[in-house]
């Protein structure tokens, strides 16, 4: 397991291909709130429910002036596929190598189906316009996150 970010850390930029292949940075962000989410595998159950759920949440998050960005290990053309079926209009960005998500501490020892092995944690983050770390959620459970996180948030 790689270190975890907490609250007042510097996030750790990344520049990563969106579905449509247009590179995306952090630092594209900078003056504004972000929420960075990291998911372990597009089009599963898991990861639809949660995508979906911000998906159906952006206009508001966007109002209060949080933009959102989602990253998994998965291929643009996966995330350009999972983007398409599920209508999701935030990015979506592709961390084949691991690399992003090692960074912010989310890759590490999982049990699914009880098979272990390594993979993206699912995690989420509120970055500030600064680039610093406001929250950091490790393991959350897909099935109402986004509804705990935006209680939590105030929107």
């Amino acid at each position: 397991m790689s270190t975890r970010l907490a609250p007042g850390d510097l996030a750790p930029d990344f520049a990563l291909d969106d579905a449509d292949g247009a590179r995306v940075a952090l630092a594209d962000y900078r003056g504004r709130n972000v929420v960075v989410y990291f998911y372990p595998k597009a089009a599963t159950p898991g990861c639809t429910t949660e995508a979906c759920d911000f998906r159906d949440s952006l206009s508001s998050l966007a109002a209060a002036g949080y933009a959102v960005i989602g990253i998994s290990p998965d291929s643009v053309d996966e995330i350009r596929a999972f983007a398409e079926a599920e209508g999701l209009t935030f990015p979506l960005l592709a961390d084949t190598d691991a690399a992003v998500a090692r960074a912010w501490g989310v890759w590490g020892e999982k049990t699914v189906e009880g098979r272990t092995f390594e993979g993206v944690i699912r995690s989420t983050f509120v970055i500030d316009g600064s680039g610093r770390v406001e929250r950091a959620e490790y393991g959350v459970d897909a099935s109402g996150h986004v509804a705990r996180l935006r209680e939590a948030l105030g929107v």
